[in-house]
C-alpha cells in the first residue's frame, strides 16, 4: 500500500504495519501497568518515608499515563488490522491516532526524566522494593523511548519531504514547461544522491577511490530507476514474496506439462555427454570453491580447519613472486592446498589482490585432467558486491568474433583485469612453457563464474581448445548472440532455484510486477499474510488460497476504491510520482535481456523438502536452456542453492551415483 503520509511527508511504513509492533508494545505496557498497580496496592500505606510523597505522586501519574497509552495503542492496533494492503480506506483515521500516540511521548519522556532525578536523589529513603520498582520503570521508559526513536529513523524516507509534495502537483499540471523539466531533473538527482549516500554508508569501511565513486553513482542510478515507479513499503514486498512462494508451491503441486528443457533418453549420446560434463564439473568445482580461500575451508570444516591450517600452512608456500596481495598467516594458500589436494609447486600464480573490478584468482597445473586451470573467486567482499551491482550494459568488442553484443559492465571489467594479468604479465606463457601439452580450463563460482565466462570469450581465439565451467553464474551476463556463441566451450551448472542464476534487470522488473499484482488482489490483511507466511516457511502446511479482494465481499463495504495494479505502479507517493516520465505495467522493458553463458546443466532435487533442513537428498541433472531461468523463483532455498558447498555436494552426489551405476 502507499507509504503512510504524516506530518506532511511520506514514510517508509504502511498504515497496516502497526499491528505486530503495536501488539508487542501493548503487551509490554499491560504487564508494566499491572506490575505498577500491584506495587502501588501493596505499598499504598508505606510512602511516609522521606521523599515518599514524591514517589507516590510519580506512581499515580505513571499509572494514568500508562493507561492512556494502552488505550491509544489498542485503538491503533485495531485500526491497523482493518482493510487489506490494497484497500487502506478503513485505516484512514490511523494518522490521527498516531499523532495522539506521539503527543503522549512528550509527557512520558518528561516523566522518565523526573523519575531518574527522583531515584538518584540521596534524600529519598523509602523501602528498597519501591525504589527498585521505580528504577525498573525508569529503565523501561528509556528503553521504549530509545526504540521509538530508532524506529522513526528507520522508517524515515529522505525523499518524502513536504516540498516535493507541492512540486508534484505543479509537475502534473504543467509537464511541458521548462521549469517542470528542471524540477523533474532536480528530483531525479536528489533521489540518486540519497541512494549514493546509503551505499557510501554501507561501504564506509573500505578505502574509496575514483573507481568506487563511479560505481557508487552507477549503482545509485540503478536503484533509483528500479524503486522510483512503485509505492510499496518494505513490509508490502515481504508479504508479496510470501504470497508468491505459496502460489508457486501450489502450482508445483498441480499436474503440469513437461518443462521446456532438452530431454533425452538414457542411451542417447547427449546423455553420455552430460555424464562426462558432470564428472568434469565435479572435479573443477573443487578449484572454484578453493578460490574462496580460508573462509570456505573454515565454513566447511568448522571444528578442524583452524588446527590444520595453523599446523600445515607455514611450510608450504611458493616463492614471493608467485603471490600478489595479502595472505596473512598464509591461511588462503594453505586452504587452497587442502581443498584442491595439489602441491605448492603446481601453482603458477596466485593473486589475493582485491578491489572493485579486480578480484582474486589463481593459476595451477591439474595433472589429473592435464589442464592449466584458471580459478576465479566469487563474491566475498564489499568490493566484489560493488562489482556485482555495477549492472549496466556495455558492448564487448572482440576481433574476429562476429557475435559481439552486450555484457554485464562490472563483471566485464573484472574479466579485463584478469585478462591483462594473464597475457600482459606472461602468466599463461609461463604455464604453457611448463606444461605445453595441457589444455586451458577456466572455472569460477558466482561472480567468479560470470568473470570466468567473459574471460573465456576473450581468450577463445588465442586458445581454441579452451573450456570453461561456470558454477551458478549471474543470469544477466551475456546478450543472446554471445550466449549462443559460448555454447561451444562454456558449461554453466545451476542447482535448484538458485536466485543469482535468475538475477537480471528484466527478471527483477518482472518480480516487481508480480509482487504488485499479487498484493493488489489479495484480500487478506498484511499481518495475517506475514504470520501465516512465517508459520508456512518454518513448519510447512498448506499454501494460502489467494482469494481476491472482492471475493465474498459486498462492494458497499469498501470505503475506498481499490488501489489496482496500475495504481501501485503509477499512482506514486509525492516523492516518487515525478521521478519517472512513464512507467506502466505493460510498458516496454527498460533493460536489454541478458542470459546465462554456454550450455546449461540444471541440477534439481528428486524428492525436494520444502523446508530448509532435509537429509538424504537425491539429485537429478539434465540439459536445460535459458528460458527456464527467465523468472525468479521464491523459495527458502533460493539462497542456499547458490552456496558453493551445496553445488559441490550436488555434483559429488551425481558423480558417485554415476560411478555406482557403472560398477553395477
Amino acid at each position: 500500500m502507499p507509504g503512510l503520509v504524516a506530518f506532511g511527508r511520506r514514510w517508509a511504513i504502511g498504515s497496516d504495519d502497526f499491528v505486530l509492533p503495536g501488539a508487542f508494545e501493548l503487551f509490554v505496557r499491560l504487564v508494566w501497568w499491572v506490575g505498577i498497580l500491584a506495587v502501588y496496592a501493596v505499598h499504598k500505606g508505606q510512602f511516609n518515608c522521606p521523599g515518599g510523597g514524591l514517589l507516590h505522586s510519580y506512581l499515580l501519574v505513571l499509572l494514568v499515563l500508562l493507561a492512556s497509552i494502552i488505550c491509544v495503542l489498542s485503538a491503533l492496533v485495531y485500526i491497523s488490522m482493518q482493510g487489506t494492503i490494497s484497500n487502506p480506506g478503513p485505516r484512514k483515521s490511523l494518522p490521527k491516532l498516531l499523532y495522539i500516540r506521539l503527543v503522549l511521548c512528550l509527557p512520558e519522556f518528561f516523566w522518565a526524566v523526573v523519575g531518574a532525578v527522583w531515584v538518584s536523589d540521596s534524600s529519598v529513603h523509602c523501602e528498597k522494593t519501591v525504589i527498585n520498582v521505580i528504577i525498573g520503570t525508569v529503565i523501561a521508559s528509556w528503553v521504549i523511548i530509545i526504540f521509538t526513536i530508532i524506529g522513526v529513523v528507520i522508517v524515515f524516507d529522505p525523499l518524502g519531504g513536504k516540498k516535493t509534495f507541492y512540486l508534484t502537483d505543479s509537475l502534473n499540471r504543467n509537464l511541458e514547461s521548462s521549469q517542470s523539466g528542471q524540477l523533474l531533473y532536480n528530483m531525479k538527482n536528489t533521489a540518486t544522491r540519497v541512494w549514493e549516500k546509503r551505499i557510501r554508508l554501507l561501504c564506509c569501511c573500505i578505502v574509496q577511490d575514483d573507481d568506487h565513486r563511479v560505481a557508487f553513482t552507477s549503482i545509485a542510478e540503478l536503484f533509483r530507476t528500479y524503486f522510483s515507479d512503485t509505492d510499496l513499503v518494505p513490509s508490502d514486498i515481504a508479504a508479496g514474496l510470501i504470497l508468491l512462494h505459496q502460489e508457486q508451491d501450489k502450482m508445483e503441486s498441480c499436474p503440469k506439462e513437461p518443462e521446456e528443457v532438452l530431454c533425452h533418453s538414457p542411451s542417447s549420446p547427449v546423455t553420455d555427454d552430460l555424464d562426462v560434463e558432470l564428472e568434469n564439473a565435479a572435479h573443477y568445482m573443487l578449484f572454484a570453491a578453493a578460490a574462496y580461500g580460508w573462509p570456505y575451508y573454515i565454513y566447511t570444516n568448522p571444528f578442524t580447519a583452524l588446527c590444520k591450517l595453523s599446523g600445515d600452512c607455514c611450510g608450504n608456500r611458493p616463492t614471493d613472486s608467485d603471490i600478489t596481495g595479502s595472505d596473512r598467516h598464509n591461511f588462503h594458500f594453505g586452504s587452497i592446498l587442502k581443498i584442491t589436494g595439489l602441491q605448492y609447486r603446481d601453482f603458477i600464480h596466485i593473486s589475493f589482490h582485491n578491489k572493485i573490478y579486480e578480484i582474486p584468482f589463481f593459476v595451477a597445473l591439474d595433472h589429473k585432467k592435464e589442464a592449466i586451470v584458471v580459478a576465479v573467486r566469487g563474491t566475498l567482499s564489499f568490493e566484489d558486491i560493488l562489482t556485482d551491482l555495477s549492472a549496466d550494459c556495455e558492448d564487448l568488442t572482440l576481433e574476429d568474433v562476429l557475435e559481439n553484443g552486450f555484457v554485464h559492465k562490472g563483471i566485464t571489467q573484472a574479466a579485463n583485469y584478469i585478462y591483462r594479468k594473464l597475457i600482459n604479465d606472461g602468466i599463461l606463457n609461463q604455464a604453457f612453457t611448463t606444461a605445453p601439452e595441457y589444455k586451458l580450463v577456466i572455472v569460477g563460482h558466482s561472480l567468479g563464474g560470470g568473470t570466468a565466462s567473459i574471460l573465456a570469450v576473450m581468450l577463445r581465439n588465442s586458445f581454441p581448445t579452451l573450456r570453461c565451467y561456470a558454477f551458478s553464474p549471474p543470469g544477466g551476463l551475456l546478450s543472446k548472440s554471445l550466449a549462443d556463441y559460448t555454447k561451444h566451450f562454456i558449461v554453466s551448472v545451476i542447482v535448484g532455484k538458485d536466485l543469482v542464476a535468475r538475477l537480471s534487470m528484466p527478471n527483477m522488473e518482472d518480480l516487481k510486477r508480480r509482487i504488485v499484482r499479487i498484493v493488489a488482489n489479495c484480500n487478506r490483511p498484511k499481518y495475517q499474510i506475514l504470520l501465516h507466511g512465517c508459520w508456512y516457511e518454518v513448519f510447512g502446511g498448506d499454501p494460502d488460497n489467494f482469494p481476491t479482494e472482492l471475493d465474498g465481499r459486498n462492494q458497499d463495504a469498501l470505503t475506498q476504491p481499490l488501489l489496482a495494479e496500475e495504481s501501485l505502479m503509477v499512482r506514486r507517493s509525492p516523492s516518487y510520482s515525478a521521478l519517472e516520465d512513464e512507467s506502466h505495467l505493460n510498458s516496454p522493458p527498460q533493460y536489454p535481456h541478458l542470459y546465462l553463458p554456454g550450455k546449461i546443466i540444471h541440477i534439481v532435487e528428486e524428492s525436494s523438502s520444502k523446508r530448509l533442513c532435509s537429509s538424504d537428498i537425491k539429485y537429478t541433472a539434465r540439459w536445460s536452456n535459458e528460458t527456464v531461468f527467465s523468472s525468479i523463483l521464491i523459495s527458502p532455498k533460493m539462497v542456499t542453492d547458490h552456496m558453493p558447498d551445496v553445488v559441490l555436494k550436488a555434483l559429488n552426489s551425481l558423480s558417485q551415483e554415476r560411478g555406482s551405476c557403472i560398477s553395477c
